[in-house]
């Protein structure tokens, strides 16, 4: 079995930056084991794969395809950039002639249409609820330290634990933070929390002038840290929308490799995410299954 697979990086102008995940356009679906393999085997934050919905379809001529997404320990409900490089993968290797795709997910139908030299993604709004800081100290503790804290929401639809640094920390105060992926995992065992957040408030003073800044954290999923994730971006943007009172924003998730997100949060409880994509790797996924009746050891 041959499987075509790409890496592209989401949320990037540049290789090497943004956030990687892997693409496999099928023409047939495969059984959720081989997906998990595949994904463990890729071993970035997210392998998505693309399935036609009407078998008539081309990659080229379609609309409407099945799109899921595994980290390389589980499948996942949402993810923002192996969605935005999957509609890369379809509009530039496989030259769809449409101007928006709709990906089937298990969130709903996500559009994403050309824009320049990007792409735009429309996605369900994820509205976090404020928390007792006291109910999550543990893992508070683990992410931030002793640095202090203004805020803690939580996304029951996500399980992403949104924790706002104060405003008198700055950006070098997020992107200095050490987080060690196994004891914040072993901090947090009920399952309420599923990844963490941690953001600030940007600087009227840094270019370009972000309006918000963040870095997440999901070791849970087996993702120590994600370098620019769409999903968070959607309980970011309801948060950061109602605490600045604007609907459009400029994003940036401040990991090692970085990574710029233009929002717009809409009144339809939607929100929409542009970014740009790089592909760096273009290959196959070669298969030996075992025969039936032997052993696959």
């Amino acid at each position: 079995m041959e499987i075509p697979v790409f890496t592209v990086d989401a949320f990037a102008r540049l290789p090497f930056r943004g956030n990687p995940a892997a693409v496999c356009p099928l023409a047939h679906g495969l059984s959720d084991e081989l997906y998990q393999k595949i994904a463990a085997e890729m071993n970035l934050s997210d392998t998505a794969f693309i399935t036609r919905l009407d078998p008539s379809d081309s990659f080229t001529t379609g609309s409407k395809f099945s799109l899921r997404w595994f980290t390389p320990k589980t499948e996942v409900n949402m993810c923002g950039h192996a969605t935005l490089a999957s509609a890369a993968v379809l509009f530039q290797h496989k030259q769809n002639t449409n101007s928006t795709v709709v990906f089937e997910t298990r969130s709903g139908a996500l559009s994403v249409s050309r824009q320049g030299r990007g792409y735009v993604m429309d996605f369900p709004l994820s509205p976090p609820t404020e928390q007792d800081p006291n109910d999550f100290r543990d893992v508070i503790k683990e992410a931030v330290g002793t640095h202090p804290v203004q805020d803690v929401s939580l996304c029951s639809t996500t399980k992403n634990l949104l924790v706002r640094l104060a405003d008198s920390c700055d950006r070098s105060v997020l992107t200095s933070l050490n987080v060690n992926p196994f004891t914040l995992q072993i901090s947090e065992r009920s399952g309420r929390v599923m990844g963490v957040i941690v953001t600030v408030k940007g600087s009227k003073d840094e270019q370009p002038g972000y309006d918000f800044l963040s870095r997440y954290f999901a070791p849970w999923y087996g993702v120590p840290e994600d370098p620019v994730t769409g999903s968070t971006h959607t309980v970011l943007g309801s948060y950061w929308s109602e605490k600045l009172g604007k609907k459009k924003m400029l994003a940036y998730q401040c990991s090692s490799r970085g990574g710029e997100l233009q929002l717009e949060v809409r009144d339809d409880g939607r929100i929409t995410m542009a970014g740009q994509t790089v592909t760096v790797l273009q290959g196959t996924i070669t298969l030996q299954l075992p025969a039936h009746g032997e052993r696959n050891v």
